[in-house]
């Protein structure tokens, strides 16, 4: 294969400030389950009042989520570049399925949220409009803290276990991502509040890679 004259190929590396998007994603998705939180009550309620327009957040949450949502893919592209030479093949698949299939749920939620927001208006039958208010509510409850939130946990497990196997951060991290992931595939289901954990403990992460991209840089020449 031949270049053009003058033009020499060069190979891509990624960016140190590539692991910014780890922190902006867990400010964004943070104030997403803070808004979303906040504004809807779990459980059947008889008042739509949280879904009026001067007093709903939820509308901010459903125009956060796809920047949050744009900020993780780039953090998993910043994670699995760390890798290199040492991805494993199976635990790399349930890493990158279990990610892409926790934000696929939370935009589900967050759409149906706003879906409820935009629906409160010009209501003709308010007890059908309640029935379809509860339902609308159970979906984003159950999406975002039952599966969204269940499937990041298994995120955490296969990173963790790459991490295990081929020593690339730390074993306190490693623990400790097996004992979040724990806690939320058990304790999920009591709180949306659980949800908040995955962004914090995608905030320590960015953090250490931000500190060890110097390690990561001389593996990748080291193995290139």
């Amino acid at each position: 294969m031949t270049t053009p004259t003058g033009s020499r190929l060069r190979q891509l590396t990624t960016p140190r400030a590539a692991a910014l998007a780890g922190v902006l994603f867990a400010v964004l998705f943070g104030a997403v389950i803070v808004l979303i939180r906040t504004k809807m009550p779990e459980g059947l309620n008889s008042s739509a009042d949280w879904l009026r327009p001067g007093q709903s957040g939820i509308a901010t949450a459903a125009e956060l989520m796809p920047f949050a949502g744009i900020s993780f893919l780039w953090f998993i592209g910043v994670v699995r570049d760390g890798f290199g030479r040492y991805e494993d093949r199976f635990f790399a698949t349930v890493f990158l399925g279990s990610g892409i299939l926790f934000l696929a749920m939370m935009f589900v939620a967050t759409a149906v949220a706003a879906g409820l927001v935009a629906s409160n208006k010009g209501v003709t039958d308010p007890a059908t409009h309640m029935q379809v208010i509860d339902f609308g509510k159970m979906v984003v409850l159950s999406t975002s803290k039952t599966y969204a939130i269940r499937m990041a946990a298994v995120f955490m497990i296969s990173l963790a276990t790459i991490w295990l196997r081929t020593g690339l951060m730390p074993r306190w991290l490693v623990a400790l991502s097996y004992l979040v992931a724990l806690a939320v595939l058990i304790a999920s289901d009591i709180s949306m509040w659980v949800t908040l954990t995955f962004p914090a403990w995608v905030l320590v992460v960015s953090g250490l890679i931000l500190a060890r991209s110097g390690r990561f840089e001389e593996l990748r020449d080291h193995h290139g």
